[in-house]
């Protein structure tokens, strides 16, 4: 498939800004894959699609307040930082993109707070914007990272048009986030409060954990128009043996899989085996999954309305079918929709 095929008119009012202010009352998009109908639901309805016995699988990462803004010595310029990962644990060096990275050499320090209390020197320059740092700091590692995560801010995507607030912090987040390690909210999960998890599980749905940290690869701007030619950037799983033999037995009981969010979906496909299975995986994904592709595991999706030529769009056309998915998304233009992390949602079954 080629790029251009994941156009579509967005208008800019549609992308949401700010959280739902109750998790589960977002609006919900429900796709039939086998007969192409189309519905039109709240959230909290999602557990009318699923029985005792079905599995959903989320994703337990959690966000960290990956953008800090410091300045340059000398100079005193404005640098944005956006901290990708601690490249060593313990180690206070990590892989960071800089922003205007042309000021930024081999060598400078930057300075962060309001009194400069937390100091970093430039040691490696990886790519054009990529950096790493190592940040001078005297004291435990976990003071520091306490320090250092309290100059940062919640790393809201570029598509929401404002400065992140406190609240943001928790709104960014899904409520069972356990795992620090991503700087993109798996945002399918976010819908889920308390309570519904609760339905849920009364309703006899089983509800198991994996890991994928997700990165800036979800964002990254596709620069050629053939899909076979572009490669993902590659983020962290683990899907550990107990949750591979829990799904695989849902599998033999030909019970429903639901994957909560792109992630979920994609690490599935990563870590698929013969017969509709899956096999433990811990370490690395960059697979990038476009239609036509079969999916063996999930046999159904939550995820979020996304925008136009991005990976997840693609995923979700991949697993609903493209005609279908794109026939939904004009139909969730035209009845208003909200797109994004903070917007509504869509089940496919």
């Amino acid at each position: 498939m080629k790029l251009s095929q994941f156009k579509f008119n967005l208008p800019n009012d549609l992308i949401a800004q700010q959280p739902y202010e109750h998790r589960d009352e977002c609006r919900m998009m429900v796709v039939n894959r086998r007969t192409g109908e189309i519905e039109d639901r709240v959230f909290k309805e999602i557990i009318n699609y699923f029985d005792d016995g079905d599995m959903m699988i989320f994703n337990n990462t959690r966000v960290f307040p990956a953008r800090l803004y410091g300045n340059k010595e000398k100079t005193g310029a404005r640098i944005e930082v956006f901290l990708l990962r601690e490249l060593v644990p313990d180690s206070k060096l990590w892989d960071v993109l800089v922003e205007p990275a042309r000021k930024i050499r081999i060598g400078n320090k930057l300075y962060f707070g309001d009194d400069d209390s937390m100091v970093a020197e430039v040691i490696d320059n990886t790519t054009s914007r990529g950096r790493t740092l190592r940040f001078l700091y005297d004291g435990p590692h976990e003071e520091f990272k306490k320090a250092l995560y309290d100059l940062g801010q919640t790393p809201l995507p570029d598509y929401i048009k404002r400065e992140p607030v406190p609240a943001d912090a928790d709104a960014y987040q899904t409520i069972y986030a356990t795992q620090e390690g991503a700087v993109v909210a798996p945002a399918a999960g976010i819908h889920f409060s308390r309570e519904l998890l609760k339905r849920l599980e009364i309703k006899g749905v089983q509800q198991e954990m994996i890991t994928v940290h997700s990165g800036l690869g979800n964002f990254c701007e596709i620069d050629v128009e053939d899909l076979t030619k572009h490669r993902m950037f590659s983020e962290e799983m683990k899907l550990p043996q107990e949750v591979v033999d829990s799904i695989n037995a849902t599998k033999d009981k030909e019970k429903a899989v639901c994957a909560v969010g792109t992630s979920v979906l994609r690490a599935l496909a990563t870590a698929q085996s013969m017969g509709g299975h899956v096999k433990p995986y811990i370490g690395w994904t960059n697979k990038f999954i476009f239609p036509p592709y079969e999916f063996t595991v999930a046999t159904a999706l939550v995820t979020n309305f996304h925008l136009p030529y991005s990976t997840m769009l693609m995923m979700t056309a991949a697993f609903g079918g493209y005609d279908l998915v794109m026939k939904a998304y004009e139909h969730a233009v035209k009845e208003k929709y909200l797109f994004g992390a903070y917007g509504d949602a869509m089940l496919i079954i």
